[in-house]
């Protein structure tokens, strides 16, 4: 079991079906649960075959400042990133992403950070969107232009010490994202080890 800050529920996986768990979600909230298996990618490969996959790619990326980029849409703090597009590779999906949503342009692409999943629901499907995050740079601090479009209300340069209030109003895979590109020294969180699935 990872460490944790809060209580996680643990969930039997004899007879586990992630749908019906999914559904249930709706009727309670604030909960977080996890799954412990012995062979957690078998596992995993069968909560994916409930699911439609759709594949995503987004940036963390750091200014000459030493500040970093973070969105504001849906009323929740995120990190610019979209679906990626027929033919195209997930790198360079997620330089475009991240251009497209918050009017800069990359100085440098580097190496991919991670990978998170998480699922919603679209239509009478469940979604599995998985996602590659890439460490980026820009030159200097350039002005932000948000993709209204996009749902984006706002585009903010933000230091480390200024964390807190995206901690305390983002998602878990964002928080994983933050974690493995190391902004979260001396923090108290939740560290994905086993990465529990939660309707995000």
């Amino acid at each position: 079991m990872p460490k944790q800050v809060k209580k996680i529920q643990q969930i039997d996986i004899q007879d586990f079906d992630f749908e019906i768990f999914y559904k249930n979600l709706a009727r309670v909230s604030g909960k977080d649960y996890i799954l412990l298996d012995a062979d957690p990618k078998k596992l995993f490969k069968k909560i994916k075959k409930s699911c439609e996959l759709i594949k995503a790619a987004g940036g963390l990326v750091k200014n000459a400042k030493g500040n970093y980029l973070f969105i504001f849409r849906n009323k929740k703090w995120d990190l610019p990133k979209g679906k990626v597009e027929k033919d195209e590779k997930m790198k360079d999906a997620a330089l475009r992403e991240v251009e497209e949503e918050c009017g800069v342009k990359i100085y440098t692409n580097d190496e991919k950070l991670c990978k998170t999943y998480h699922v919603y629901s679209l239509d009478t499907r469940l979604v599995l969107k998985k996602t590659n995050w890439y460490s980026m740079t820009v030159k200097g601090e350039p002005k932000l232009i948000p993709q209204k479009e996009e749902g984006i209300t706002k585009a903010s340069w933000l230091s480390k010490l200024e964390l807190n209030q995206v901690l305390k109003n983002t998602y878990p895979s964002i928080v994983q994202v933050l974690d493995v590109g190391g902004l979260l020294d001396n923090k108290l969180v939740v560290k994905p080890a086993l990465q529990a699935i939660k309707k995000v």
